[in-house]
């Protein structure tokens, strides 16, 4: 999944996610105010049908939009896509940058070299 989002895609498409499935005013009722229109919001959909990160079911004179991308997908080809354009596809950069960013302590860091090195142990263990 090489396909880049708009933010408005994106936007949409996070929405989505949460709701797991919702019709345009459902989408819509998730933004503050001002909302954007139900005709924006139907064609921002109908764009990530074509893209096909989203399908739809007839309900009636209503559409049922799902995701058909999962969230932890599409996050992970953007932060592999971000590590490779930005840091030369290198892990370690992204994090040294991220920490500096952050201001992340030795303890902070020591934290998230643990968290890191159990999240993979349970995934091996799958």
């Amino acid at each position: 999944m090489t396909q880049r989002l708009t933010k408005a895609e994106e936007q949409v498409l996070q929405i989505l996610w949460e709701l797991q499935e919702g019709t345009v005013q459902d989408i819509r009722d998730k933004f503050e105010e001002p909302r954007p229109a139900r005709t924006t919001i139907a064609t921002v959909l109908n764009i990530l049908e074509n893209k096909q990160f989203v399908s739809h079911t007839a309900q009636g004179r209503v559409n049922l939009y799902a995701p058909i991308v999962a969230k932890e997908s599409y996050s992970k080809a953007q932060l592999l896509g971000i590590m490779k354009n930005y840091f030369n596809n290198s892990f370690a950069s992204l994090v040294s940058f991220f920490a500096k960013e952050n201001n992340l302590s030795i303890d902070e860091l020591d934290e998230l070299i643990e968290k890191t090195k159990e999240e993979l142990r349970k995934e091996n263990q799958h």
